[in-house]
């Protein structure tokens, strides 16, 4: 069985070494070319960086929040498709009330696409304002 050095069994596909005691990838990756070893440009590096929790935090519930704030948007969908669906079967019932279900029709309709604006533009406040 052949020894093999700590380092050589520690590389990526890039040929990156990982720093065992610090957890974090090194800086001085070097990629294998037919021509021989050669660094990675300093856009390709990666750093150890780090941010703020309380942001990620705050940044992770605003999306959960707006998420939430959506579903209102497939209730407007869902209480459109309701009152249409109403207004062809109440026509089909009573065809000389046309007028007075249609009108009845546009109002549920109003009403309902206003549920689904207010709960999108919440959603949207939840994103942009907060």
């Amino acid at each position: 069985m052949a020894k093999y050095h700590v380092n050589e069994l520690t590389k990526d596909a890039f040929g990156a070494v990982a720093d065992k005691r610090n957890g974090f990838w090194l800086s001085r990756t070097i990629i294998r070319s037919p021509c021989g070893p050669t660094t990675l440009p300093a856009a390709l590096k990666r750093h150890l960086s780090t941010s703020c929790r309380r942001c990620d935090v705050d940044t992770a519930a605003k999306f959960v929040g707006a998420s939430l704030a959506t579903i209102g948007v497939g209730g407007s969908g869902l209480g459109i498709g309701t009152v249409f669906g109403a207004l062809i079967i109440g026509y089909a019932r009573n065809p000389t009330l046309k007028q007075q279900i249609f009108s009845y029709a546009i109002l549920g309709f109003a009403l309902s696409e206003a549920m689904g604006l207010f709960s999108l533009m919440m959603a949207f406040l939840m994103l942009f304002a907060f």
